[in-house]
């Protein structure tokens, strides 16, 4: 394994692969540096001497500018360097195109197919509470449930998609809760789902069936607790219909061209556009060669980076909803009165991410080169396949949940500092670095860091896809054997 890596030949910084102790002398396009202080692995090391106001090159963009002069192997990092981002931005549509690299194969995974054409990679049953006020009885239904019938096959997995919404809440807010859900309900990782309400919440069951439109009636039911005398016997009475409903689901051999796929990252470090995102990004461009969906999110993340997203619109149409896309986050923010760019957070900056713009050029590699074809808002499902992008913030928990409720049947998410959390569908956590997969394995689900210590990117790649292929066929990821599973709406208006 190297010491030190320049990502660009174009850069005038490079990023240290393991800690480099001051004095250290090190080897850069064939020029001996020698380090000026202890640099933590993942951040800086200047490879000329700048002053003041110069720009920070990584991945051959800048990431902002110095505030002091450095001199050649000093540590570049927060003490030293600004974002050059401000203000909201105007934008032109300048399209360039990348050939995908990859060829459709005619790969298969075996998943549950619905009446309405959707695959799905799971077969569960959720109860899905209108208000937070029913997650206890929900519970309570799952368990005497369970305790009846036994083993749960062909069901997967049960559980509450627990959340505290459904009441006292306006505007946005109310329609986001009921969007959110009600894309659950409809989910394709869903054999079967009870809908609970209590029965005076604005969130009501009448109104949020009204809102699904056509759905399966033998799969979906509805439950009022305030309406009957004994609501868990109920409650327990509509699963077991469910289950009879179910009792034949099968696995079967689909396309690849079924697998929806959300790409999230979270906990990133100097490492992770190195190799987890990249390899996010060829698995995309992969899954889109095979007729496919990949959706990238996080858009507070993408600040910096977007104008690389816009360029590759598919048309006009498109280059606007992406710049809609990001001016509307931008005056979220503005409207809140906070900073557009506060962002990286504490655990980034440790991990060796400077500014905005380092992060979001490490981000956005989750996307790979293929041409975005279509823009999602916030609740809104798929509806073109190739590469999606989607409103949400960056917080993993709601972008997550986001990509859940768009149609994506898993998550694959990328990290450098580790987390354990799991959305209502499987989350998949890629480290960044193998001292992460060494440490927490119960977590860390495919180990990128190999790409720092001579494995080949094709050979990663392969076993990646080979990886995804089998989870998207049945076998479980550490949130699951963990049953780490969680749902969050994002809200942004008045609590009644």
């Amino acid at each position: 394994m190297e010491n030190i890596l320049k990502i660009n030949e174009q850069d005038n910084v490079a990023v240290a692969l393991k800690d480099l102790p001051q004095g250290m002398t090190v080897n850069v396009d064939g020029r001996q540096i020698t380090v000026n202080a202890n640099i933590p692995s993942g951040h800086k090391v200047a490879l000329v001497p700048m002053t003041k106001g110069t720009d920070v090159i990584k991945y051959g963009f800048p990431i902002g500018h110095l505030e002091d002069h450095v001199d050649v192997g000093d540590w570049v990092h927060t003490e030293n360097t600004k974002t050059n981002l401000e203000g909201v931005q105007e934008y032109h549509y300048e399209p360039k195109f990348a050939a995908n690299p990859f060829e459709d194969e005619n790969r298969t995974f075996k998943g549950f197919k619905r009446s309405d054409g959707r695959v799905g990679i799971r077969n569960e049953l959720w109860i899905v509470p209108t208000v937070g006020c029913v997650n206890g009885i929900a519970e309570q239904i799952i368990k005497i449930f369970q305790s009846e019938v036994g083993d749960i096959a062909p069901f997967d997995n049960i559980q509450v998609l627990k959340h505290n919404y459904g009441c006292s809440q306006l505007g946005d807010d109310h329609l986001n809760t009921r969007t959110i859900l009600g894309n659950a309900v409809k989910h394709p990782n869903a054999g079967g789902v009870l809908v609970l309400g209590l029965g005076c919440e604005n969130n009501s069951v009448t109104e949020f069936e009204a809102s699904l439109g056509d759905y399966d009636r033998e799969r979906i039911k509805f439950l009022t607790s305030q309406d009957v005398s004994d609501e868990i016997e109920e409650g327990v009475k509509c699963l077991h219909d469910i289950y009879q409903a179910a009792k034949d689901d099968h696995r079967e051999d689909v396309p690849l061209s079924e697998l929806k796929v959300g790409l999230k990252c979270g906990g990133s470090d100097g490492f992770s556009g190195i190799t987890a995102n990249p390899l996010l990004g060829r698995l995309s461009d992969y899954l889109v060669a095979q007729g496919g969906t990949t959706v990238l999110t996080e858009v507070p993340e993408m600040f910096g980076a977007e104008k690389l997203l816009m360029e590759r619109a598919v048309n006009e149409e498109v280059f606007h909803k992406t710049v809609d896309l990001i001016n509307d986050f931008k005056q979220y923010f503005l409207t809140h009165d906070q900073p557009i760019y506060e962002n990286p957070s504490p655990g980034n900056k440790d991990g060796g991410i400077t500014t905005l713009e380092d992060k979001s050029l490490g981000c956005t590699q989750k996307a790979g080169t293929s041409v975005v074809t279509d823009v999602l808002k916030y609740g809104e499902r798929l509806q073109t396949k190739g590469l999606n992008l989607l409103s949400s913030p960056g917080n993993d928990l709601v972008a997550s949940t986001a990509l859940g409720a768009a149609g994506c049947q898993i998550v694959l998410f990328t990290t450098g500092r580790g987390t354990p959390f799991g959305s209502f569908v499987p989350t998949m956590k890629i480290s960044t670095n193998t001292p992460l997969y060494e440490k927490k394995k119960h977590w860390i689900d495919f180990n990128a860091g190999r790409l720092l210590e001579g494995s080949q990117p094709d050979d990663v790649l392969k076993d990646f896809r080979d990886y995804i292929i089998r989870v998207a066929s049945g076998e479980l990821v550490n949130n699951e054997k963990n049953d780490f599973r969680e749902i969050a709406i994002f809200k942004s208006g008045v609590t009644l």
